[in-house]
């Protein structure tokens, strides 16, 4: 198991030694034919898991990644932090244990995600536009002059309605 945030290579074990290893997970010595290595400790394979889907990370890959504490899988750690780690609005850090908001791939903090226009926080229920990277509510969705009249772009069907989830 490597852990893409620690340069540390595991101190080299001796099958005589494996007796005596304690397991960072549950405390208990590790006598198993494997064991895992991760955040400079090491782990029965049973114990290292993904802090959010509980999976054990020795089984569905060879890398685990860790964020305030919290050891994620790689698909929990994209959906928690995006690709980034960064809030699309601000650029700032997101928190391992904040929640976020996403839209079209892009993550937020929960405060951040607002209409560009009135800057009302978009909560779970409210229909919003992604139009051009920026968000907008229902109220303040932009218009398209097409032909000298306003359209909305509510009926454009390249631009459809968005819900919070």
């Amino acid at each position: 198991m490597v852990n893409p945030g620690s340069s540390s290579q595991p101190p080299p074990v001796s099958a005589g030694s494996l007796s005596w290893k304690r397991c960072a997970g549950c405390g208990g010595k590790i006598a198993d034919r494997f064991l895992l290595y991760a955040m400079d400790s090491y782990w029965h394979s049973r114990c290292l898991k993904c802090s959010c889907c509980q999976a054990q990370l020795g089984e569905i890959g060879t890398s685990c990644y860790t964020k305030s504490g919290m050891i994620l899988c790689r698909n929990d750690y994209i959906r928690l932090f995006g690709n980034s780690g960064a809030c699309s609005a601000c650029g700032q850090s997101i928190p391992a244990s904040e929640l976020v908001m996403r839209a079209q791939g892009n993550v937020y903090h929960l405060k951040c995600f607002t209409c560009s226009t009135c800057r009302n926080r978009l909560v779970p229920g409210d229909r919003f536009h992604y139009i051009n990277g920026s968000l907008f509510c229902e109220h303040d969705r932009p218009t398209a002059v097409i032909n000298g009249h306003l359209n909305s772009l509510q009926t454009n069907p390249l631009l459809p309605d968005q819900k919070v989830c």
